[in-house]
């Protein structure tokens, strides 16, 4: 197995470019399972999920052509026939459950195991399965495995009792295709939703309200290839803020949007630290004035990315004065509470409340895991300031979502190398 070793490392200073959005890549290039036709996918960062996802086309008789030099894939639907997603790729991500709506426009059965992914907290996917029965679908789960059918998806009024960006994913996804209209309410506003329903409107679908609460979709009857590049990766751009603010450092974010990430940009406002849109990208910069305490609460967009809480903790450990962290969308995104404390953090953890004491000692290197994705890449974000070595284990969650995380860092002067276990 893989791990990190992180050294202190100094303020990092320079320049980073920002990747595709993993987390809108991998809906659209599920929903390439709606087309006979080819779709050309520009901006595709990287990543396993990717990889994953494009093994899950191909067993569906799809081929799937990957030029990484480019970052683009082609994705040629018209040899899809399978409806069944092996065990052994789903188990491997989450979101292979992607491709049950779009199964069920195109062939009218799909049949899933449970996903898998990261241990973040009780992820169900009964908004799915709501959403897609009010659309007509006969849907069976069991412990390991989801059975869904339908003759005709028709299209009808479907209200979320949260606003899950997977659910409301997978039901625009399968009302483009069903007869009549759609209307999603308390749909997920995130824009990789409006980057999805681009691509989908691209390809010939007619949805309106993206980005919005109320989504609406009028069925067409088919669905043609297009070409789309992917929106830039909002998390990985907050990681790299928090990375720039919490090594003390000055990096200019390029390919980034700023309104993907204002709640992010505001709480390291709050914190001290001076945020800058500039031609070229954000520049944060933590070298400015002493950071302070600030308290956050993560919430569904436009809040406070829950995606974002575990970076940011990371920092809030360095920080003058203490700080709340309050967790309101996953009930187990604080695991990485009990790492950072084993660099020295005095994190107390009550329930979704985290009380995060500052800066009144400093961290110090010592061997950590990372339990999820974002989890593991607070931990290197710590590594960077802690005093002496940290070695971070379980590495395979965080390649998971970063592209060239160390080459990336290292460019800004991270002292941090990839070594085999």
């Amino acid at each position: 197995m893989a791990k990190y070793i992180v050294e202190q490392s100094g303020p990092l200073v320079g320049e980073v470019e920002i990747s595709g959005a993993k987390n809108a890549a991998l809906p659209i290039l599920a929903a390439t399972v709606l087309t006979e036709g080819i779709c050309e996918i520009n901006d595709v960062p990287r990543l396993r999920d990717i990889d994953v996802m494009c093994r899950i086309l191909r067993s569906l008789g799809a081929k799937v052509d990957e030029d990484w030099e480019t970052h683009t894939i082609k994705v040629d639907g018209s040899g899809i026939s399978v409806s069944e997603v092996p065990y052994d790729l789903v188990k491997l991500m989450r979101a292979s459950i992607f491709v049950m709506g779009p199964l069920l426009a195109r062939l009218g059965k799909a049949s899933i195991a449970q996903p898998g992914g990261c241990s973040i907290g009780d992820r169900p996917i009964d908004l799915h399965a709501k959403g897609l029965r009010n659309l007509g679908a006969k849907i069976l789960m069991s412990d390991d495995l989801v059975n869904a059918s339908v003759d005709t998806l028709k299209g009808a009024l479907v209200y979320l009792d949260f606003p899950s960006v997977g659910a409301t994913e997978n039901i625009m996804m399968a009302a483009t295709l069903a007869e009549g209209s759609t209307t999603i309410e308390n749909a997920a506003e995130e824009p990789e939703i409006v980057d999805l329903a681009s691509f989908l409107n691209k390809m010939g679908a007619r949805i309106k309200g993206a980005g919005t609460d109320t989504i609406r979709i009028e069925g067409v009857k088919a669905l043609h290839g297009t070409r789309h590049a992917v929106i830039p990766d909002r998390i990985e751009t907050g990681t790299f803020m928090v990375a720039a603010a919490i090594t003390r450092g000055n990096v200019l974010i390029k390919n980034s949007v700023p309104d993907h990430v204002r709640p992010v940009i505001a709480k390291l406002i709050e914190c001290g630290a001076v945020v800058n849109d500039e031609l070229e990208g954000l520049r944060v910069r933590g070298d400015v004035n002493r950071l302070v305490a600030t308290d956050i609460k993560t919430l569904p967009y436009p809040g406070f990315p829950t995606d974002m809480q575990a970076p940011f903790m990371a920092l809030l450990t360095t920080v003058s004065g203490t700080s709340t962290v309050i967790e309101t969308v996953f009930e187990n995104r604080f695991m990485h509470a009990g790492e950072l404390s084993r660099l020295g953090a005095n994190i107390r953890v009550n329930g979704r409340t985290a009380m995060v004491p500052g800066d009144k000692r400093p961290l110090v290197g010592a061997p950590v895991m990372s339990t999820d994705l974002r989890g593991g890449a607070a931990l290197v974000l710590a590594g960077l300031v802690a005093k002496g070595k940290t070695e971070v284990s379980e590495i395979y969650h965080i390649e998971r979502g970063y592209e060239h995380f160390v080459e990336k860092l290292s460019g800004l002067g991270a002292k941090i190398t990839r070594v085999e276990d």
